[in-house]
């Protein structure tokens, strides 16, 4: 088994067919093999071998797609490492990984400190000024002949995906080659693609959903990946007209800033289907989108440590608010403290079984056992399952907040305050408070020529919900700090007000 056999397939029956359109360039799956092909002869060459751990530090660019399936080919680990990341994390992702090899940009080289890196042996340019180092065109350009996928075992590692590191180091989530085949075929099973589909790819590469939901999910079904270096809203829906996109995948923050633009300027009738993941899709944009759309967004769930995929809603009934029920050979149970599972509406941590679930963590046995108890993958999140079996997320277990011995759930705050019809997004947070403990604080950003006061929204709280929910602060914004994937990045707005 090799996750690179599905390119190699797609070449054999499509070799003429576009495999990846970017800008204004068109790769044929045929060229797509072939340059990986001749680029796993050219590392092998180099005395890259089985195992070995191989980096891509790279933007959104056809080469990072090369150099993926290059890596796997030849039965190395790929590395995914975040290009906003400086000379520290680099240095960090580099040593635990002991990765061999670089692929990286002109434009990152700066970040590059090879004296910080005893396992690296190269370093390769795929885009911009190489200051001497080689580039792909003339490792590929070299190579000695093309190479075909090794044959490996199913459990054997295929990628390395580091997770955010949210609370000490990133940790190297570890997925086999069976992990990433079962995964990317139960997206193209649940979501419905089909060959003459062509996927829009702006979300990052480098990411666990970019990478396996739509990359590898599209070379599964010998589909088109239409890529983008990035999401500049203009460009992207102009694209979507030209290249005549039929399936749309985002992250919620998305959807709410094109719920909130005019958009009678674009063509956007050839898209069929669109799919949400990476966080969790307020109930109320959901609904927003269909009334306004005629379109369902689809919604998956699951974790980089589950290759992603591990719920979906929903082949056949869609519920809002739900993340649905578990994928194709997946399980998911609502657990206690004690690891034992609970009644339907009871709350409790989302723990996942299946065929995604990751080998473990790089290097790190204790944590990977913490995470990976009595056979269930321990999610962090904390849900519930309502009679029909529909999961339903009610927030990240560390974002809970303790007020005075109440404890609040962020997302049930921001679910009140959507229904507000001045906010355009927004995040609910807690702040260290001398007597409560914890207190309620939200950072909102209102729609463009909206009006209203923070004392305003906070009345409509208390109008809403219980008191000891209601915000202590609300502070109005320009912007809220986003990850690549777009994920408000509360702790940055924890950081920022950390006192009531």
């Amino acid at each position: 088994m090799n996750v690179t056999q599905n390119v190699e397939q797609a070449a054999r029956i499509f070799p003429d067919k576009p495999a990846i359109i970017f800008e204004d360039r068109e790769i044929t799956y045929g060229q797509l093999d072939q340059q990986a092909s001749r680029l796993a002869s050219a590392m092998k060459k180099k005395g890259v071998q089985q195992g070995d751990r191989i980096a891509l530090y790279l933007p959104n660019i056809p080469e990072f797609i090369v150099c993926y399936v290059a890596s796997l080919k030849v039965g190395a680990i790929a590395v995914s490492i975040n290009p906003m990341l400086k000379s520290a994390e680099l240095k960090y992702m580099l040593n635990d990984s002991g990765s061999v090899l670089l692929c990286t940009v002109g434009e990152l080289l700066p970040f590059v400190k090879r004296e910080d890196y005893p396992d690296l042996q190269h370093v390769l340019i795929c885009e911009g000024d190489a200051q001497g180092n080689p580039t792909i065109d003339v490792w590929i350009e070299e190579a000695p002949e093309a190479l075909k996928a090794a044959d490996l075992d199913r459990e054997e590692s295929a990628v390395i995906l580091y997770t955010s590191g949210t609370t000490g180091f990133p940790k190297g989530a570890t997925l086999s080659h069976g992990n990433v085949v079962s995964n990317s075929w139960a997206a193209a099973h649940h979501a419905g693609f089909t060959a003459q589909d062509r996927m829009s790819l702006f979300l990052p590469l480098f990411h666990v959903f970019g990478q396996n939901f739509i990359m590898n999910g599209t070379f599964n079904t010998c589909s088109t990946l239409i890529l983008y270096r990035r999401f500049v809203p203009d460009e992207v829906l102009k694209s979507f007209e030209k290249n005549r996109v039929t399936m749309f995948f985002a992250v919620p923050t998305i959807f709410i800033n094109l719920l909130n633009m005019e958009l009678s300027g674009y063509d956007l009738s050839s898209i069929r289907y669109d799919f949400s993941a990476a966080a969790t899709m307020p109930e109320e944009i959901s609904i927003k989108w269909k009334e306004r759309f005629g379109r369902t967004i689809y919604e998956g769930y699951g974790l980089t440590e589950s290759s992603p995929f591990a719920c979906y809603n929903h082949d056949y009934c869609h519920k809002f608010g739900s993340i649905g029920t578990p994928c194709e050979n997946f399980e998911i149970k609502i657990m206690n403290e004690v690891d034992a599972e609970v009644g339907p509406e009871e709350w409790g941590e989302i723990c996942i079984k299946g065929p995604g679930v990751m080998k473990g963590y790089w290097h790190k046995p204790e944590d990977t056992a913490n995470a990976l108890r009595n056979g269930w993958l321990h999610s962090g999140d904390i849900g519930k399952k309502d009679e029909d079996g529909y999961v339903y997320i009610v927030d990240r277990v560390k974002d809970m907040i303790n007020a005075a011995g109440f404890k609040i759930w962020p997302a049930e705050v921001e679910h009140y305050l959507y229904r507000y019809p001045a906010i355009k997004e927004l995040a609910v947070y807690g702040i260290p408070h001398p007597e409560k403990g914890e207190a309620v604080c939200a950072s909102i950003i209102l729609k463009d020529g909206a009006q209203s006061t923070s004392e305003e929204i906070i009345a409509y709280c208390r109008e809403n919900m219980a008191a000891y929910k209601v915000p202590s602060k609300v502070y109005l914004v320009d912007e809220l700090p986003k990850s690549a994937t777009g994920k408000i990045l509360k702790r940055i707005l924890r950081a920022e007000h950390h006192a009531c």
